[in-house]
């Protein structure tokens, strides 16, 4: 039930998100459901392995993968799904608090705040590289597809 919880929740988010940065209204439910899927994918591995680094990564993958996906299907660039999908891992609140601490003068939460929120970021941005690398692999498969399909709408 937690599950389906997050996932609900999730897409509101990034819908929410993609609504307010101006994404194009037919690739919301896309960006939706990257979004959603990848906090699922967040939140299950959380439940394995409590560390910051594994969870961010598999999420940014599923998030890579899925936004690209998405992008070939809708034919809308990468970035108009990465966004929204991105927003509900992005580490903003654990740097507001490392900000606070630093302007407070507490120099080691500080450090660690700051560490936490690098570490994060650093797995997103591995996990993005990760996901292009699979994505370039099934790109001519998936246009391949897309193309098969179009040729029979026709």
């Amino acid at each position: 039930m937690d599950v389906l919880i997050e996932f609900i929740v999730s897409f509101a988010s990034s819908v929410g998100f993609g609504l307010i940065t101006n994404v194009p209204r037919r690739s919301l439910p896309a960006a939706g459901i990257t979004g959603s899927v990848a906090w699922v994918a967040y939140y299950l591995v959380l439940q394995v392995n409590h560390g910051l680094i594994l969870p961010n990564f598999t999420a940014a993958i599923v998030i890579g993968i899925l936004g690209n996906i998405s992008a070939v299907l809708f034919r809308v660039p990468v970035n108009i799904i990465y966004v929204p999908s991105l927003v509900s891992l992005v580490p903003g609140g654990i740097m507001y608090l490392g900000m606070r601490s630093f302007t407070l003068g507490k120099e080691s939460s500080t450090s660690q705040y700051m560490f936490n929120s690098l570490t994060i970021a650093i797995s997103l941005a591995v996990g993005f590289v990760v996901a292009e690398v699979v994505f370039y692999r099934i790109k001519p498969l998936l246009t391949r597809f897309v193309y098969t399909a179009k040729k029979f709408d026709d």
